[in-house]
């Protein structure tokens, strides 16, 4: 038996180790494997609980303050040329530190995705929090660089395309592989910067044409390293896969499964069916059965196909393309529920009560065969009372079923009050040759919300089965969010006049309460939005802290596994709890349950970044043509540089540069989030209504600029001089609340 370690080994070795502070990290140092993890884990609760130790996330250690040595990711140089960086050891509920580094003369260049290890001192500037000082580098991560060749005498210069405007690149006439004045490139970095101080690049990948609409999202994927063409050995795996047949699995081909998804939808992998609970013991109750296709089936852990589809995370959709986890032969084919087919899934019977809570559930491996394949629109106009030819035969016997079952799971939700944020999505519509053609806001119809919470209900019952079954397996988790981001949302919703109580284990219930009392004012978007930022970002995890959005103790993923790796751990994980055959968790996976979570999580934000910067891209192509127009919208954001708006129209966000402020100076305040003028006393804030003018619209980057013409319904004072009366009576009344609010903040302070 493996000798566990004292309280103060342990305490010894966290604060001689503050970078490998996680449950992990602990065993693997005192060698505690198997069943001696649980005395490790009491161990850590005992300290936790007599306050030696705080958890956050993953990891013991202050919350609220980074190592005094930690690993960092050096960030691009910003417009004044300082080098920040992110702290990669950060794991706390706030908002991420900001790291100034403060090279010496005898320090090695530091270039954008260098690792290092750096000692910290904590500072209390305007602009950052930590100041570092190089230790040692650890490493660099290849650069990638994505940017416009503009050729020259000795080869050429990149000029890259992201909004920040960061650096150009020099290319050597040999390292050009023959791209062309204009084109598109991709490009690595070649070495040190030379004598001129611009770095060298050598161009890897000539991607065409920028302004062609195809190449809009190719930017995108290429700039955010996301992984989209498979390699022969996996396509190989792939084109090898045959069906599944029935044996070892229960025969569900004579249920009437749908399959119910956008009209666009390019995989089928949810199926659902319900009807009435003939159970006389549950009265008014109903059985929804979601079946959910079998990809663990066809990818086994350790094939080229796993190792490609933990790589990826995720599959990445674009208004023009996917990029998929899977090829196509699996997430087009042999794991799309396909109408008429007989596909093998994995399945889910679910007993509500009339009141929608589940009472009862049960998991099988099966074979199905999908009756139809609806969409949204259909399934909701047949409910409304105008079913076509494909609907009409299903109405009475399959539709109208489903939609008593939701009937009884919208009191289950009205009760458990999960989040109920008002935030219209966009979706870009364009013709068929990739321009866009309009933007829409997409329609949120009941059928929407039946799969969901269909859906919601399966993830819900796999977390609970797999708990019952002492299985490890990976939590979605979203926890609550952080005591800062809570007050910055209660001084929003004061300032329009809302309540957010205090002094109380916060609820969704609460949240929902303040959106409640702003609907249908004016200030209803910005609510929604500031609530929305005060969130904590969801992420997957080995261990469960709940999902704070939706109101739930017990939640997983299960209902993806062709679009999302952490579905497929979780069917794995069913697999073998169930004893359902030799495909299912191994061992080497649950060790690296924990690393897979974190890599998978960073996947899914880089799939986000991109697909919301293709969105800004071509909404600028959008907007292109429209340049001197005026548009109504909200200040959405803040920045030492300007404001950034919000378009109600397209919902575009544009920025407001400082320098078009007028002469005067302005002042950011940071913590009230405010731009002040020296001398006109005017006060930019998130949330006002403003009119703006499109000044510039830039579709290779995405950049929309704008200039002010008025705030609240008053025109923007320009120059310098003497502000009105009005507009110095508000200045001086905001300038005391801010004041009044530091006071608090600094005696809280103080007294801790």
């Amino acid at each position: 038996m493996t000798r566990i370690p004292t309280k103060q080994e342990v305490l010894d070795w966290i604060s001689a180790n503050p970078t490998l502070t996680s449950k992990r990290d602990i065993a693997k140092a005192f060698g505690i494997k198997g069943a001696d993890r649980i005395d490790l884990k009491r161990i850590l609760k005992e300290l936790e609980a007599e306050g030696h130790l705080e958890k956050r996330k993953r990891s013991y250690r202050d919350p609220d303050r980074l190592p005094p040595v930690s690993v960092l990711q050096v960030k691009a140089p910003n417009a004044d040329g300082d080098l920040f960086a992110r702290p990669l050891e950060w794991h706390g509920e706030g908002v991420e530190p900001i790291v100034l580094i403060i090279a010496r003369a005898s320090d090695p260049a530091l270039g954008e995705g260098d690792r290092i290890l750096a000692r910290l001192t904590v500072v209390h500037e305007e602009d950052h929090n930590y100041e570092a000082r190089l230790i040692r580098r650890i490493g660099t991560n290849p650069r990638k660089i994505v940017g416009i060749f503009r050729k020259g005498a000795e080869g050429g210069r990149i000029v890259p395309i992201d909004k920040a405007g960061s650096t150009e690149w020099l290319v050597a006439e040999g390292a050009a592989l023959g791209a062309r004045d204009g084109e598109l490139v991709e490009a690595e970095q070649a070495g040190p910067k030379n004598r001129m101080g611009l770095p060298r690049a050598r161009i890897v990948e000539r991607l065409g044409d920028p302004t062609a609409p195809k190449a809009v999202s190719l930017i995108a994927i290429h700039q955010h390293g996301i992984p989209d063409d498979f390699s022969d050995k996996v396509i190989a795996e792939a084109d090898k896969a045959k069906p599944v047949g029935l044996k070892g699995r229960e025969d569900l081909r004579d249920m009437p499964l749908l399959t119910i998804d956008p009209s666009d939808a390019r995989d089928h992998d949810d199926a659902c069916y319900a009807h009435a609970d003939d159970d006389p013991k549950n009265p008014g109750g109903h059985v929804i059965w979601v079946a959910i296709a079998d990809v663990a089936a066809y990818v086994r852990p350790g094939t080229a196909l796993d190792r490609e589809a933990r790589k990826r995370g995720n599959s990445s959709y674009f208004p023009d393309r996917v990029v998929p986890m899977l090829p196509d032969r699996l997430s087009g084919d042999l794991c799309s529920l396909h109408e008429g087919v007989p596909r093998a899934c994995i399945a889910v019977r679910m007993q509500i009560d009339a009141d929608g809570n589940k009472i009862g559930h049960r998991f099988v491996r099966g074979l199905m065969r999908s009756a139809a394949s609806l969409n949204y629109a259909e399934v909701q106009e047949a409910i409304d009372g105008h079913p076509n030819d494909r609907t009409g035969p299903l109405l009475e016997s399959v539709l109208k079923p489903l939609y008593a079952a939701y009937a009884a799971l919208k009191k289950a939700r009205a009760d458990r009050q999960p989040l109920e944020l008002d935030l219209p999505e966009r979706k870009i519509v364009l013709n068929d040759k990739g321009e866009v053609e309009s933007v829409a806001f997409r329609d949120r119809l009941d059928a929407h919300r039946l799969i969901e919470e269909f859906m919601i209900l399966a993830n819900v019952a796999a977390a609970e089965t797999l708990i019952a079954k002492r299985s490890p397996l990976l939590f979605r988790v979203h926890e609550e969010p952080a005591p800062e981001k809570l007050e910055s949302l209660r001084e929003t919703a004061q300032a329009a006049g809302l309540n957010l109580a205090k002094g109380q284990v916060l609820q969704t219930r609460h949240l929902n309460a303040l959106l409640n009392a702003a609907a249908g004012t004016e200030d209803a978007e910005l609510i929604n939005l500031s609530t929305l930022r005060s969130m904590a970002q969801a992420y997957y995890s080995p261990e469960n802290f709940g999902h704070f959005g939706l109101a739930l103790r017990n939640y997983a993923h299960f209902t993806s596994p062709i679009r999302r790796y952490a579905d497929l751990i979780v069917h794995r994980a069913l697999i073998s709890a169930h004893g359902w055959g030799k495909d299912g968790l191994t061992e080497d996976e649950i060790a690296r349950l924990e690393e897979t979570a974190t890599h998978i999580s960073d996947t899914e934000r880089r799939s986000m970044m991109a697909e919301r910067d293709t969105t800004d891209r071509y909404l600028a192509a959008y907007l292109s043509e429209r340049v001197g127009n005026e548009f109504t919208g909200r200040i959405s954001g803040i920045a030492r540089f300007g404001a950034f708006v919000k378009m109600d129209e397209t919902g575009a966000d544009g920025l407001v540069p400082v320098r078009s402020l007028g002469r005067e100076f302005f002042h950011f305040d940071r913590e009230a989030g405010t731009l002040m003028g020296s001398d006109s006393g005017l006060i930019i804030a998130i949330g006002q209504r403003v009119t703006v003018r499109l000044t510039e619209a830039t579709p290779v980057t995405g950049g929309l600029e704008l200039e002010l013409l008025s705030i609240d319904d008053q025109a923007l004072p320009r120059g310098r001089g003497p502000a009105k009366r009005s507009t110095r009576r508000k200045a001086a009344s905001t300038k005391r609340k801010k004041d009044k609010i530091k006071r608090k903040v600094e005696r809280k302070r103080r007294q801790r």
